[in-house]
This record gives C-alpha cells, sequence and structure tokens, in this order.
C-alpha cells in the first residue's frame, strides 16, 4: 500500500545576482513561519519545485514566470540560467539547515528538493557522438541540481563548457549543500531524444544553456491529442541512474500520469489510463526490486 504524504511546495519566483542574498533570508523566513505554523501536521517538505526546469523556463527561454531570456524584453540566458539554479541551492540548503536545527528534533520530519527527470536516449543508435551527448544532458538536467546536493559541486563536464558563467560555490555553502536534502523529489512524464550539435561561435549568436548542453532534444510523447505515449522503461531507468550515479537516495515520485479526453469511454471503463498506472507503478517495482530506494509514487 503506497504511503501518503503531504507536500508543500515552498517558491521562489526570481533571484538574481543582486537580490540573490536577499531572497534567501526572505525565504528562509517564510519558510520559518510554514514550519511553525503547519509542521505538527506536515512531514514532508519539497523547498523547490521541479528546480531545474523552472529555472530553464524562466531564464533561459522565457516560457515561464517570470518570463525572462535573451530574445525577450529582458533577461539573459547565458549567465541568468546559472545564477538562479545556484541560488535555489543555497536557498534551499538555508532552509533545510533551518529546519535540521529548529524543527527536527520536535516535529521530525524532512526537507526535500525536486527536479524534472528525463530519461534520455541517442537520436540515432549508432551515432557514438549522441551517446556522449546524452551523459552531457544528464550532467546538465541531473548534476547540475543533483550534483551539489550530492557532492558539493557541478560537474565537472559543466564546468568545462559553461566555464566563469557558472557561479563558483565557497568551502562553506559546499558544505552546506552537500547533504541538505534528506529525499529527491522527481517528477516524469517521457523520455527525449538526444543529438549531439557543434554550434559554431559565429552562427550562434546567444549563448544559452542548450548550447552549452551541445545537445538537441526531442520529446517523445502524444502532444497532439489527450494522453501521453507510455514509456514505463523510462521510469525505471531514470530511479536506477538516480541509484547508481548519486548514492541510492530516498525518492519520491512527485508527479507521473497522463492527460486524459473526459469522454464516454473514459466514464465507462478508463481502461487507457488503467493500463498507463500499471505501467509506471510496475517500473517503479522493477527499481525497488533492483535496489532503487524509492518511498512512493504519486500520480
Amino acid at each position: 500500500m503506497l504511503h501518503c504524504i503531504t507536500t508543500i511546495f515552498l517558491s521562489i519566483s526570481r533571484m538574481t545576482m543582486e537580490d540573490g542574498p536577499i531572497a534567501e533570508s526572505y525565504f528562509t523566513a517564510y519558510a520559518d513561519v510554514c514550519f511553525r505554523e503547519f509542521g505538527n501536521h506536515v512531514k514532508f517538505w519539497t523547498t523547490i519545485n521541479e528546480a531545474n526546469v523552472f529555472t530553464i523556463g524562466g531564464y533561459n527561454d522565457g516560457t515561464s514566470p517570470p518570463g525572462r531570456c535573451s530574445n525577450c524584453s529582458s533577461g539573459n540566458s547565458s549567465t541568468e540560467t546559472y545564477i538562479v539554479g545556484h541560488n535555489l541551492l543555497l536557498a534551499h540548503a538555508s532552509v533545510s539547515r533551518l529546519y535540521q536545527q529548529k524543527y527536527k528534533d520536535k516535529q521530525g520530519g524532512s526537507v526535500g528538493f525536486s527536479l524534472y527527470a528525463f530519461e534520455f536516449i541517442p537520436q540515432t543508435s549508432s551515432s557514438k557522438d549522441d551517446e556522449i551527448a546524452i551523459q552531457r544532458a544528464k550532467d546538465f538536467f541531473y548534476g547540475w541540481i543533483l550534483g551539489p546536493l550530492t557532492f558539493g559541486d557541478y560537474p565537472d563536464e559543466m564546468k568545462r563548457a559553461v566555464g566563469s558563467r557558472l557561479p563558483i560555490f565557497s568551502k562553506e555553502e559546499s558544505e552546506q549543500v552537500k547533504g541538505s536534502s534528506d529525499f529527491i523529489g522527481i517528477m516524469h512524464y517521457f523520455p527525449a531524444l538526444v543529438e549531439n550539435i557543434k554550434l559554431k561561435p559565429s552562427l550562434s549568436r546567444n549563448t544559452d544553456f542548450y548550447s552549452d548542453m551541445g545537445v538537441s532534444l526531442t520529446y517523445l510523447g502524444n502532444f497532439s491529442g489527450f494522453g501521453y505515449d507510455v514509456f514505463p522503461w523510462a521510469m525505471e531507468s531514470v530511479l536506477e541512474y538516480i541509484k547508481q550515479t548519486y548514492g541510492n537516495p530516498p525518492v519520491y515520485i512527485l508527479e507521473n500520469g497522463t492527460p486524459m479526453k473526459p469522454d464516454l469511454e473514459l466514464q465507462q471503463k478508463d481502461t487507457r489510463r488503467i493500463e498507463y498506472l500499471q505501467a509506471y507503478i510496475g517500473a517503479v517495482l522493477k527499481a525497488v526490486r533492483n535496489g532503487s530506494d524509492t518511498r512512493d509514487y504519486f500520480v
């Protein structure tokens, strides 16, 4: 039987280089109120929701709030994406430290961090470049967040590709961020095809997250209609990768599912959604049996 937990998402709407420390203190004060008022009832807290795609969407692509990017009315995709991601990690660490010092003993809860988790597969199975590009994609989408939380620093490949535009953790910050997440929350819906790309500087006018990563992504799913395609092996692979690469942390699957058209067939049988959930819950079971410390699954 699945153990249901209560999760409250605490969010930061905007963090730039200048206001990062101030926002961190505000965020910690806000979390303090939440812990004080609700901590006797809420035992599982997620500080940042989908940290990687929140940051990419809001500061690299400009497709989600606050809508900043190099091609937007304001923003700089080459720097702000990494600054915001850095500040989110520091804010999370600050909140986690507060909970450990002030609330953990009397409330007995846990503080985690969540990210969107793709499974990456090569665009061309025979391409060695695409295979190598998969690891870069994992470093940028997973390692960007889980590297500091697990090891106290960003992946070497990310530091090489981004260079001086990637913020640096001080020794104290590294120690604070490392181990600051009691669990990892993941959101997973579909995999992505990865193709290696080599951009010439003269043709790449605006450096951003994707050009730094050096890959082109094609998302696999039936986006034209209601319902996603079923790729349960992708879920199993995501959990296996986190287990092997980041020390098998406790994992909570906070989002998985498929949109459905509310028609008569759905009301009578709901067969398609049953088959979808059966496949994905089965994939989670396989991962658990293979040693993944996955604790819960939320639709």
